[in-house]
């Protein structure tokens, strides 16, 4: 069986978790075998999750399981994927996902590969799976010849899919560990789509001369319902919030539209965007390294270019 971990954030379920499970579903089929889906803690709707490939979502309830444990949460797993005899667990490659991926593969004394962004290759015994390299600069095949293996999957690799129905959730009985640290305080942002999981992403740099000038970045933002970023200089300087810097040292992205406003483009910068499906970079300097890696760009003041491509999205819109 290929068993999907299905993270929940307020009672509801990522993006990426939709990802997931349209994911596992496909491999799956090409294993011809079930798709099984976790949710642990509280949820609603976790039935839905049969619309997207999964024929079977177990949930495990227990107050234990209200705030992220990692130690925690990878024995509900590992203990669930034993009473399935799951073949295949994937997770999503997120925060939560990094920390659990190891653990798992040390319980398991399974091949594990993160941050996969293909459906694998199975040809009898042969398992691969490909993800990208040197600061995405090159892709790597990885075989995984353990009799488990364990996955975790890129925001926007694979698009949701209606493959299917809603299931009914069955309540798994499984014996819940206390937590050995206790959570006093969780704060999140909210309100806003997450960068990992966003398809539009609107960035800027020091181009932008100040903080006080960032408000045309989010009104395109806003415009497109697009998610805002910086770059580390930006963050480090204290213009925008340390949550919204991409790049190496930041956040790695996948979206499919990122814009990029008054970066040059420094390799730790592309490190962390050069995934997205198109880059449009507007900056005044006609030798800024960034127009190397984007697919359109733009030559000009940000500060004229910007409001117009702010007015033009608002004339397409109203049309």
């Amino acid at each position: 069986m290929i068993l999907i971990f299905a993270e929940v954030q307020n009672k509801t379920f990522k993006k990426q978790t939709l990802e997931l499970v349209t994911y596992g579903s496909k491999v799956a089929k090409m294993l011809n075998t079930s798709c099984v889906v976790l949710v642990l803690g509280e949820a609603e709707n976790a039935g839905q999750l049969g619309k997207y490939g999964a024929n079977k979502v177990y949930q495990v309830v227990n107050d234990h399981l209200n705030t992220f444990d990692s130690q925690v949460y990878t024995q509900v797993i590992a203990k669930t994927a034993e009473q399935i005899d799951a073949s295949v667990i994937v997770l999503a490659h997120s925060s939560t996902g990094k920390s659990i991926l190891g653990r798992l593969a040390a319980r398991f004394n399974a091949g594990s590969v993160a941050a996969v962004n293909t459906l694998p290759s199975i040809d009898g015994n042969s398992f691969e799976v490909q993800k990208t390299v040197f600061s995405s600069k090159a892709i790597a095949t990885y075989s995984i010849k353990s009799e488990k293996k364990i996955l975790s999957l890129s925001g926007n690799s694979i698009a949701p899919e209606i493959l299917g129905n809603e299931v009914e959730v069955e309540l798994l009985s499984i014996d819940v560990p206390a937590p050995k640290v206790r959570v006093k305080e969780v704060k999140k942002v909210a309100g806003i789509v997450p960068l990992p999981e966003a398809e539009l992403v609107v960035s800027a740099g020091r181009g932008l001369k100040g903080p006080e000038n960032w408000g045309i970045i989010e009104e395109l933002a806003k415009e497109l319902g697009a998610t805002t970023a910086c770059s580390r200089p930006v963050a480090d300087t204290g213009w925008r919030p340390h949550h919204e810097h991409v790049g190496q040292t930041g956040v790695a992205i996948r979206p499919n539209l990122y814009i990029a406003v008054g970066i040059s483009g420094a390799i730790q910068h592309l490190a962390g965007v050069n995934n997205s499906k198109t880059i449009v970079v507007i900056n005044k300097d006609p030798e800024a390294p960034f127009f190397k890696a984007a697919d359109y760009g733009v030559v000009g003041d940000l500060f004229d270019v910007v409001p117009k491509l702010t007015q033009a999205v608002k004339d397409f819109k109203s049309k």
